[in-house]
């Protein structure tokens, strides 16, 4: 097996456990308020900055997620992801939902959504970087993630209805998604690349 597929598989796990999380708290039934986001009880209730995420409003809801996940993890599994891309996937689950602050107008939040969208753009940073082949299916990808963030007009009104769902979206959480998927790929990125990153790198090839 190569290097790159073991690598792939802290993606792997790490998709897995979010899909089967999520799952789980369907099936236990847990109440939604004991686990979603509330901006009101960020300071003394931050855990939830994780289970957020893992809260669904609706069969219809937790279904489209769990297919959306799967999709997430097969696209970094496919993509052969180091284990820094794992480590950013992971650092920007809170943040997706700590970024939700700036929306004044939404007490409470849940799903994976913007975790998700989070995931797609660590792939994408990496992809983007190694150049070739990649960085084409790469810039592609990231022009359609782009033009479907400007269609979705993140930056109205926090709560929207749509006659396709049957509960209101919160389009902004896939712009925080997007930008601290982002934000943490490249600042791991930064750090592989620099001297010590290289150096730890080298002790791990027996060089």
């Amino acid at each position: 097996m190569s290097l790159r597929l073991q690598h792939a598989r802290l993606w792997t796990a790490l998709g897995a456990l979010m899909l089967l999380a999520s799952a789980l708290l369907w099936l236990l039934q847990v109440p939604s308020q004991s686990w979603d986001w509330q901006a009101q009880r960020a300071c003394s209730e931050p855990w939830r900055a994780w289970t957020g995420a893992l809260v669904h409003w609706s069969r219809q809801h937790l279904l489209a997620n769990l297919a959306a996940c799967a999709v997430v993890t097969s696209f970094g599994w496919g993509a052969r992801v180091p284990p820094r891309c794992a480590l950013a996937w992971l650092l920007a689950w809170p943040l997706t939902q700590v970024a939700l602050l700036s929306q004044t107008d939404l007490p409470h939040f849940g799903g994976l959504s913007g975790i998700l969208h989070a995931g797609v753009t660590v792939v994408l940073v990496e992809l983007l970087w190694r150049g070739g082949r990649d960085r084409f299916i790469g810039a592609c990808v990231t022009l359609g993630l782009i033009i479907k963030l400007w269609q979705e007009q993140p930056l109205g009104p926090a709560l929207r209805q749509l006659s396709e769902w049957d509960i209101p979206v919160v389009p902004f959480s896939h712009l925080s998604g997007a930008l601290s998927g982002a934000l943490c790929a490249l600042l791991l990125l930064g750090i592989a690349r620099s001297p010590l990153g290289r150096q730890d790198l080298y002790k791990v090839n027996g060089v």
